[in-house]
């Protein structure tokens, strides 16, 4: 340290100090040591941000392998699966018929109805977003009840009309229609209805989405509703409705669709109670 840097701070010199410059051959005359701030992340002793960090999180790199190779898997199926996963008349069947209304709509309506009606201060969402480890409990019994009741059908409504567009995108016809074969429709017939298109399906879309979504409220009965929309999506298989690559397509797009509707709700469900004013200022 040079006597003029000592000089520049309004600090007075400790004794001890005193004594080390003075041995060093430098006079104490009105010497003051030097302060140096140094930045909070030298401080902290953190480690440069690596040049590889804009990369995507391993998680979402091994996810989106597993989806990309389900799918390959699935289409390479497909004529396999048309000609030997078959049972026509499986509707005709109890077990199939409960199945297969998994994927319709109205059934998820009446379970979320009961879920507002029976959940008080949002215990589900508190109970699954301490399970996932994405907030903490006091922050989601906040969330409004009825929103947490609702969040089954809103997933399964959201997920049905991606599922809507993706057809009008992909435009691959029904298996039966053409005895297993793939048929894309023109873009010029019929442009907007999704008649008689198969990718994805709209049944195992809407139970995999609700599926999804009571596995994120519900975590230790996930199990439970895969099971149901994985049932929901063999009954499109067997009855030759569905490819196999249209079921697995629209398991992927659902749970897509609930990872974002899960973060939308985690992170603006705040603002929506402070307009509602259950939040008061301070708390």
């Amino acid at each position: 340290m040079e006597a003029d840097e000592l000089t520049r701070s309004p600090l007075p010199l400790p004794p001890a100090a005193t004594v080390q410059v003075a041995s060093a051959g430098i006079t104490p005359r009105s010497l003051t040591p030097t302060v140096t701030i140094a930045s909070p992340g030298v401080l902290a002793g953190a480690p440069a941000r690596p040049a590889w960090a804009w990369l995507p999180d391993t998680r979402v790199i091994l996810g989106i392998s597993l989806a990309v190779a389900a799918l390959v898997g699935a289409t390479l199926l497909d004529p396999w699966a048309f000609h030997h996963v078959v049972m026509p008349r499986v509707y005709e069947r109890d077990w199939g018929r409960a199945l297969r209304i998994v994927g319709f709509l109205p059934t998820w309506a009446m379970v979320s109805i009961a879920l507002v009606l029976c959940t008080r201060d949002g215990d589900a969402m508190s109970h699954g977003a301490r399970a996932h480890g994405d907030v903490s409990a006091q922050r989601v019994r906040r969330r409004p009840t009825w929103l947490c009741g609702a969040m089954p059908l809103v997933a399964a409504t959201t997920a049905g009309i991606a599922g809507e567009l993706v057809k009008l995108v992909i435009r691959r016809e029904r298996p039966m229609a053409h005895a297993g074969a793939y048929f894309f429709r023109s873009f010029a017939d019929r442009p907007f209805s999704t008649a008689g298109l198969s990718t994805p399906s709209s049944h195992a879309i809407v139970a995999f989405g609700a599926a999804a979504m009571l596995a994120r409220m519900y975590p230790r009965a996930a199990w439970l509703w895969y099971s149901l929309a994985a049932g929901c999506a063999f009954t499109r298989l067997l009855a030759r409705a569905h490819y196999l690559s249209d079921v697995t397509l629209s398991a992927i797009i659902a749970w897509l669709v609930v990872a974002a509707l899960w973060r939308w709700y985690e992170a603006g469900a705040p603002a929506r109670i402070r307009r509602t004013g259950e939040i008061r200022a301070g708390t």
